[in-house]
């Protein structure tokens, strides 16, 4: 179970922090915009990683997402978010993120000013069997049937269309 006291820091659009706030009002509805890292992961074949979500997440439980995902900690860096997020899912920490764009992302129970980035990696991965329920590569073809028939996440399917196509 996630930690519900884990303190995010509060932003504007522009990511500046104007307070803080914990997991759990961060997610219960009140959709304070708070920032996040998502890293996608392609092989030199162009196929992208995707990490399926743990059932006991609170968001999107069961779903294929981004292959790292994760929230930015109260007095956290992006890049450093980006760094642990993606050791802490994926075991690496020698990878090269090219940042892709930020956006605002707004679900049913969360508002997110989301930092995406890019990586091509082809050595080993090690999911973590502790904040993931496995992961694998998929290929272009595969993503595009699965869109919209509820296999991936909502801000997954909208984040790979916008940038994507």
């Amino acid at each position: 179970m996630d930690n519900q006291q884990e303190l995010f820091p509060i932003v504007d659009e522009e990511g500046r922090v104007t307070g803080c706030i914990n997991r759990g009002q961060a997610h219960d509805g009140t959709k304070i915009l708070h920032p996040v890292v998502h890293l996608h992961l392609f092989n030199s074949k162009g196929e992208l990683f995707l990490q399926k979500r743990p059932d006991w997440k609170d968001i999107q439980p069961g779903k294929w997402d981004t292959a790292v995902g994760g929230h930015v900690a109260y007095g956290e860096e992006v890049p450093a978010a980006l760094r642990r997020e993606v050791e802490e899912e994926l075991g690496i920490n020698d990878f090269v993120g090219e940042f892709i764009q930020r956006y605002i992302f707004e679900g049913p129970r969360e508002r997110e000013l989301v930092y995406v980035f890019k990586t091509v990696y082809d050595k080993p991965l090690s999911p973590s069997t502790e904040e993931l329920s496995g992961g694998r590569f998929f290929t272009r073809q595969e993503i595009l049937s699965r869109i919209g028939t509820h296999y991936f996440t909502p801000n997954f399917e909208d984040e790979y269309i916008k940038i994507f196509g």
